[in-house]
């Protein structure tokens, strides 16, 4: 039977006792973690979010009703507990914040009772995630994942707290707007009182914060809620939060300031990181020839050599023929592998496969000097000495090598350097390392479409320099466009934005927008342009991988409150779900299949 809290009032947290408070008589509620009765004294571990705090009940202290009532204590009991703070008599738990401590009880109230939790309410759950994600208002009493959730916002109180003082205005942009399929897919909602139409729900507040510049609020930011409805990986779900900032009168070089300084404020106030400012810098086009990857992983070497020049005129077809397609050939050194057993570098050969390539061509500088290879035979012992002084290969050392489409080469050698470096153990998960990469194209090419497409999005500033390309050369076009990234993970990314009408026609036409439909989709801010816009840029970072990251979670469903998993839809409330009839009917919606 639960009984009232009236008359009682929690004075601490658990964790908030220290042997400071010894000879203090508190009162402490929680959920109960364990109870083991010894036989005249009972030991109550009582858990709440600060932590865990020992209880000891004996009968002279507590009385026989209060006795009784811990006998019958089991785990996830919700209970209120009066009793005296003491130092411990027996050893000091040293796993424990409290335990130096112990209260020693002489009241205890049960306020609510537990059935049996279908899984321990533990720190790091071995239960399978499906069960977890089922029962997550369980799951998150863990203290690992409470851990998480609190520092996630200490970090966003962190961020809020430093943007106010920057002078930026913390300003919501609509949830509910107009549909804009660029880009990812949108989220619908359709409208009741406009039977036909629907509202999207916002892949970004990008058009709102640029009115906002054009309205004269200088400097904006928000934690965004947004959503995507798109393919999910570990770090992607289909709502999420973004950092979002934009700044008027500024260029490159403001933003950058401004957000790698929050970076690094918050960083230092959640795990007491100090991140050493200005954080380094590398253009795209070096991003992708070091590391084939536009997100590099900094914390491991083993970066791409173009070993184009040194092959063009052996007698591998496979190195010849991707030459004169017009493509590349590159390889990785991984160190000390030479002797990597022929089923392994298979496995990685099917890998490589599943990022486009057609296959990888090895060769192994064995520790006496000589050479092993699926290659050798087309090249003279001159032509493999030169290719592997200029892979700076060694004896006991594996090059690897992909020669295709110069775009296929860097995707296949970038994916394999971080999977080589999981499997054998290269990266140091302690060390935290920022970049910056600048300067990515404005345009790329899509096979699909049959035309370009905008790296970033249709607003985003070419480099001056690039500007007379527009229409000549597109593929060239540098865009003033940024991203930050954290071992090998975008945290986030922005762009200068164009406010110059005639730029902004040119990119319409390069992206295959007529008028009509350029004005039928951005119509109101492009018509917002029409009465002063400043110059402006801004940026968005992703909370939820910030946290990831900062918290060491292997996904962002740990560091999110309620995720969704890989369909997209919720384990505990069972969303998405059908809906009434009468429901669909009010917003004149027919289901495929049904009858009108």
């Amino acid at each position: 039977m639960a009984e009232s809290m009236k008359g009682l009032k929690r004075t601490h947290r658990c964790g908030e006792l220290s042997a400071k408070n010894a000879g203090e008589t508190v009162t402490v509620m929680g959920w109960v973690q364990k109870q083991r009765n010894k036989g005249g004294i009972i030991f109550v571990d009582l858990r709440d979010r600060s932590g865990i705090l020992q209880i000891i009940f004996e009968e002279s202290d507590c009385g026989a009703e209060n006795f009784a009532k811990a006998e019958k204590l089991r785990s996830e009991f919700v209970v209120a507990v009066v009793g005296r703070v003491e130092k411990r008599a027996g050893a000091v738990n040293e796993n424990l914040a409290t335990g130096q401590i112990e209260i020693r009880a002489n009241q205890v109230r049960v306020l609510s009772e537990a059935q049996t939790p279908p899984f321990p309410i533990e720190e790091d759950s071995k239960t399978k995630e499906e069960l977890r994600l089922k029962y997550r208002y369980l799951d998150l009493r863990r203290p690992d994942l409470q851990k998480k959730l609190i520092l996630r916002s200490k970090i966003t109180a962190t961020i809020r707290s430093f943007l106010s003082e920057e002078g930026f205005l913390e300003i919501e942009t609509p949830i509910l707007n107009k549909s804009t399929p660029e880009g990812a897919r949108d989220y619908l909602v359709p409208s009741r009182v406009h039977p036909g139409c629907f509202y999207a729900l916002p892949q970004s507040p990008q058009i709102f914060k640029q009115l906002l510049m054009c309205s004269g609020y200088d400097r904006y930011f928000q934690v965004a809620k947004c959503f995507r409805d798109e393919d999910l990986r570990a770090d992607r779900q289909p709502e999420f939060t973004q950092v979002d900032l934009e700044m008027s009168f500024v260029d490159v070089e403001d933003v950058i300031d401004a957000t790698e300084r929050m970076v690094a404020a918050a960083c230092r106030e959640a795990i007491g990181l100090e991140v050493a400012l200005p954080l380094p810098r590398m253009t795209w086009v070096e991003a992708m020839d070091r590391f084939g990857s536009d997100k590099p992983d900094l914390r491991f070497g083993m970066e791409l050599k173009d070993v184009s020049e040194t092959v063009k005129g052996c007698g591998f077809g496979v190195f010849t023929g991707a030459l004169e397609a017009g493509g590349s050939v590159r390889g990785i050194n991984v160190k000390g592998q030479a002797e990597m057993p022929r089923k392994k570098i298979d496995a990685l050969v099917e890998f490589a496969k599943g990022y486009g390539a057609k296959g990888l061509a090895y060769l192994s500088v064995m520790p006496d000097g000589s050479y092993k290879s699926s290659f050798a035979k087309f090249f003279s012992e001159e032509e493999l000495q030169r290719l592997v002084e200029k892979m700076e290969g060694e004896p006991g050392d594996l090059l690897l090598f992909a020669a295709d489409r110069v775009k296929i080469v860097w995707s296949v050698l970038g994916a394999l350097r971080v999977e080589l470096a999981k499997q054998l153990g290269l990266i140091d998960n302690s060390r935290f390392c920022f970049l910056w990469v600048t300067e990515f194209p404005q345009f790329e090419w899509s096979e699909e479409e049959e035309r370009y497409v905008a790296m970033h999005h249709p607003f985003t500033m070419p480099m001056e320099e690039d500007l007379g390309m527009l229409l000549t050369d597109p593929g060239k076009v540098r865009a003033k466009a940024y991203d930050i990234v954290l071992n090998g993970v975008e945290l986030g990314g922005g762009s200068v934005r164009i406010f110059q009408s005639d730029i902004q026609e040119q990119m319409f036409e390069i992206l295959g927008f007529t008028k009509e439909r350029a004005h039928e989709q951005f119509g109101f801010l492009l018509d917002a342009f029409q009465y002063g816009v400043p110059p402006h840029a801004g940026l968005a970072i992703g909370l939820d991988r910030f946290v990831m990251l900062l918290t060491g979670a292997e996904s962002i469903r740990e560091v999110i409150a309620f995720p969704k998993v890989k369909d997209a839809s919720c384990l505990m409330s069972e969303a998405p779900g059908t809906v009434e009839p009468k429901q669909l009917e009010e917003l004149g919606l027919l289901l495929a299949g049904q009858k009108e």
